[in-house]
Formats: C-alpha cells, sequence, structure tokens
C-alpha cells in the first residue's frame, strides 16, 4: 500500500522561513525596510523642493518670496492695539514737518542772532528809515553773485575778504538802528558768517537781523532786484 503523499496536503503555513514572504526573503528586517522607503520619500521630497526654489528664481514670473501677497488679510488678523500704533505711525509720517528755519533759529539765538522772514525783510525794505540808512541791507555773497542782482542799494561784505569791505559797510552799520543780512537762502551760512564778522568788528548783536530766505526767496517774491554796482539803479528786466 502507498503512503499518501503529505506535501500535497499539508496547508500552507504563513511566517514559515521557508516561505517567500518571510523577512529573511528580503535579506532586511522590516523595521529596516520601512526607514529607508522614509529615507527615500524624503530625499525625494527635498530634491522637488529645490529644483521648485531654482525654477522660480530664473523665471521671469517668480514670485518674490519675501512678498506679502494678502496684506488685507494681515491687518485684519492684527490686534486693535497694534493696528493703532500703526496708525498713528502714519499719522506721524504724513504729518506736515517742522519749518526748515526752526533749527537755524535757535542756532542763530545761540549766538545771539535774530532770524527774519520775508514779510518782516519787505516792511523794513519799504521803512522811510532805509531811505536814511538807518535800516542797511548787507549782499554776504561773492563779486559774481552780488553783481548778478542784489538787493537795491545793498552793501556788500564777502566775509573771505572782510578787509576789503569792511572799511565802508562797518561805519554804515554802526550808525544803523537795523541790520539785514542775507545770502542765497536755503542751506546758504555765508549771512551768518557775515554777521559774525560785523559783530566781532563792534556792530552790536541786537542790530543785527539774519534772511534766512536770502535772495533766492527775495527774487521769488517779485520784489525788485538790483544789477550791477550798488546804486547802479538798474533793475533786472529793465534798463536805466
Amino acid at each position: 500500500m502507498t503512503p499518501p503523499d503529505r506535501s500535497r496536503s499539508a496547508p500552507r503555513c504563513f511566517g514559515n522561513p521557508a516561505d517567500g514572504d518571510s523577512p529573511k526573503a528580503t535579506g532586511l528586517p522590516r523595521n529596516t525596510e520601512a526607514r529607508q522607503v522614509l529615507l527615500e520619500g524624503l530625499l525625494v521630497a527635498v530634491i522637488g523642493a529645490l529644483g521648485a526654489l531654482v525654477a522660480n528664481e530664473i523665471s521671469p514670473r517668480g514670485l518674490a518670496l519675501g512678498r506679502d501677497y494678502f496684506p488685507g488679510a494681515v491687518r485684519r488678523s492684527q490686534p486693535t492695539s497694534l493696528a493703532g500704533n500703526l496708525t498713528a505711525r502714519t499719522v506721524g509720517t504724513n504729518a506736515p514737518a517742522a519749518s526748515p528755519g526752526a533749527g537755524v533759529s535757535e542756532r542763530l539765538q545761540a549766538k545771539g542772532l535774530h532770524l527774519v522772514d520775508s514779510n518782516q525783510v519787505a516792511a523794513l525794505f519799504r521803512d522811510p528809515r532805509y531811505e536814511q540808512e538807518l535800516v542797511v541791507f548787507v549782499d554776504a555773497r561773492d563779486d559774481r553773485h552780488y553783481q548778478e542782482g542784489h538787493v537795491p542799494g545793498a552793501y556788500q561784505l564777502d566775509h573771505y575778504r572782510a578787509e576789503n569791505f569792511l572799511p565802508i559797510v562797518l561805519p554804515v552799520c554802526q550808525t544803523a538802528d537795523q541790520i539785514v543780512v542775507y545770502c542765497n537762502g536755503g542751506d546758504c551760512e555765508d549771512s551768518e558768517f557775515a554777521a559774525t564778522t560785523l559783530s566781532e568788528a563792534g556792530t552790536p548783536k541786537t542790530r543785527l537781523l539774519i534772511y534766512g530766505g536770502g535772495m533766492a526767496e527775495w527774487a521769488t517774491n517779485g520784489m525788485p532786484v538790483e544789477i550791477g554796482p550798488r546804486g547802479s539803479g538798474v533793475m533786472r528786466g529793465t534798463s536805466k
């Protein structure tokens, strides 16, 4: 009697070391194989991200990474106190700036000098004392600028060559009630230096006035401008 074929009737046993499904069939434990798959996935993701960044940089339509493309959403999410601070800063930024003459006025006052504006200067020019040389205008610019145009009747005092002008200007200033010293205006400091020269030569500082707007503002305001030497009577735009 032939014995039965046990190899055909024996049930398949999962997890049997002889089975192909066994971890030993791949040569790696299951946890090691899973870790390897995870690392490969991360590597692919990193390479993909780097590729996307490079493509964004070289593309003419690439996105600016530092730009806020949804500013409205950010503002809505801000706390009320922070939004209030930002509003206050914005209002402060758009507020009118301090007068440009404020700092100059403080500097002059520290030196005992006084700053006057265009209205005050115009009033002094029309003052009857101007004809009597009790109100005197002093132009602190060089020869070229003085000849091109100055306040009618103004004396010249180029402080860089003060010795050439003081013999004429100083006696007049010492007897005048008020002396208006000017230059081009704006950032020009020649008027300040000329006033200091007059003060050091004996003219009381209380009589010295600095016209900050200078010749530029004088001409812009349509005031008369004399060209050539002092007392020429030739006004800009006219002929004698």
